[in-house]
């Protein structure tokens, strides 16, 4: 693992910024607020969950509009517990997808299942372009108003590659494409200059979008609960981490 990996990872698996400290920060409060299109839109997801975490109150928003929706999982999941004897990552891959139709399904989104492009997990930044050229095909299928990635910031490289894949499609297809972090709010701070917080907008979402967001993202259960004993097993998004993604709005980067 490089220098700058090793340092991603350790700002992963460190401790994260509380909650409290974000809610307290006024700069979220006065971002720019960003209205939701009425076009078609296309979700790339490097995990199942990603979209979720990151866009899920959007995407019922969305879904309750009536606007179509078409979502791209790069990766299924598969390594999320690497060390685990639990769960081998095939097993894991099923998991996670029948976690996502069921969150998807809390959300409203009835169109399309996600078009699962099964790249491997932790190594999409090895397969850029081909993510390129997928995404660029699913905005031209679909006229997307709009495409939404994960942010390229987002320290976790599997995230960076398909941010960079995204920015890269909708460059060639002069689509916009706003830009969404995860773990960001783990690592980052209030105010943190490592964060492009001139071009952030918020969000703003109604309290059933919430509600629905909150349900969703508690059908993640190989995520959120253990699964089983030992630290090979342990949850990835405690209930410290899944509070980021539970306010009444949420940022995008665009």
């Amino acid at each position: 693992m490089t220098g700058v990996r090793q340092a991603a990872a350790e700002a992963i698996d460190g401790p994260g910024t509380p909650e409290a400290r974000w809610a307290s920060w006024d700069g979220l409060r006065r971002l720019p607020v960003a209205d939701l299109p009425t076009g078609p839109v296309v979700v790339v997801a490097a995990h199942p969950d990603d979209e979720v975490l990151g866009f899920g109150g959007s995407l019922a928003a969305l879904a309750e509009a009536g606007t179509e929706v078409r979502l791209l999982s790069v990766t299924d999941g598969e390594r999320s517990h690497p060390r685990s004897a639990r769960i081998t990552p095939d097993r894991l891959a099923e998991v996670r997808a029948v976690e996502l139709r069921a969150a998807l399904a809390e959300l409203g989104l009835t169109g399309p299942p996600p078009r699962r492009l099964r790249l491997p997990d932790t190594r999409v930044h090895r397969h850029e372009p081909q993510l390129r050229d997928s995404i660029a095909g699913l905005l031209g299928e679909t006229g997307a108003a709009l495409c939404v990635a994960p942010w390229t910031g987002d320290l976790h490289s599997d995230h960076e590659a398909a941010g960079r894949a995204a920015a890269a499609a909708c460059l060639t297809a002069g689509v916009p494409l706003w830009l969404y972090p995860v773990w960001m709010w783990h690592w980052a701070r209030p105010a943190d200059p490592r964060v492009p917080w001139r071009s952030a907008v918020r969000v703003p979402l109604t309290s059933g979008a919430l509600e629905r967001k909150g349900r969703a993202i508690e059908r993640f259960v190989s995520q959120i609960a253990p699964l089983a004993d030992g630290a090979e097993n342990a949850a990835i998004l405690p209930a410290e981490e899944r509070a980021h993604h539970n306010r009444p709005y949420e940022v995008v980067f665009r």
